[in-house]
């Protein structure tokens, strides 16, 4: 099923939406929580958690690459996850989530400032990412932003893991100097 007929399922409220997405899409959102976290059973609870963050999202949103939809939501329930194990580590999460909800309602205009800063330094990156020749954009990619090993990258593109690790050095040397020259930084 083409993905324009998945999104339209969605739209539509049929719930074969999500058999068909995870038919389509369920292993490659496996394979990105799974970077992240490194544990399949907190994986596949963000890969089933995905398909119900799709369901509250489609309508309103409408999708152009369901491919890279589903990725953000694995990725980013992936990454809430293992902050949340992170504070169970340190003693406990209510108190951080109690202090998450009245951060939401006491925002200053540093915090806004802060989000805009960030708004432009991802505009930024994806730009940067989109300016390099497609195999280094593409190893970047998989490696920031699917969290792929450097081994498996590696082996996909018929390299040496020593020579993904240089590769990848360059490229963040690169976005440094870029980053310094955009004033990020000193």
């Amino acid at each position: 099923m083409e993905d324009r007929q998945i999104v339209e399922l969605y739209w539509q409220r049929n719930p074969s939406a999500i058999e068909r997405s995870a038919q389509k899409y369920g292993a490659y959102c496996f394979s990105v929580a799974g970077n992240v976290l490194g544990s399949r059973e907190d994986a596949e609870e963000c890969v089933n958690d995905t398909w119900y963050c799709a369901w509250e999202a489609m309508p309103p949103h409408r999708p152009n690459v369901l491919r890279m939809f589903f990725a953000k939501i694995a990725r980013r329930l992936a990454i809430d996850r293992l902050k949340a194990a992170g504070a169970q580590k340190r003693g406990g999460g209510e108190l951080n989530a109690v202090l998450g909800e009245l951060s939401e309602a006491i925002a200053g205009e540093e915090d806004v400032e802060d989000a805009l800063i960030a708004q432009e330094l991802a505009q930024t990156i994806r730009s940067f990412v989109g300016e390099l020749p497609v195999r280094e954009g593409d190893l970047f990619v998989r490696r920031y932003f699917f969290t792929e090993p450097v081994a498996e990258i590696a082996k996909c593109y018929g390299l040496t893991a020593g020579y993904v690790s240089v590769m990848l050095h360059r490229t963040r040397e690169k976005l440094r100097d870029r980053l310094k020259k955009e004033g990020y930084f000193t």
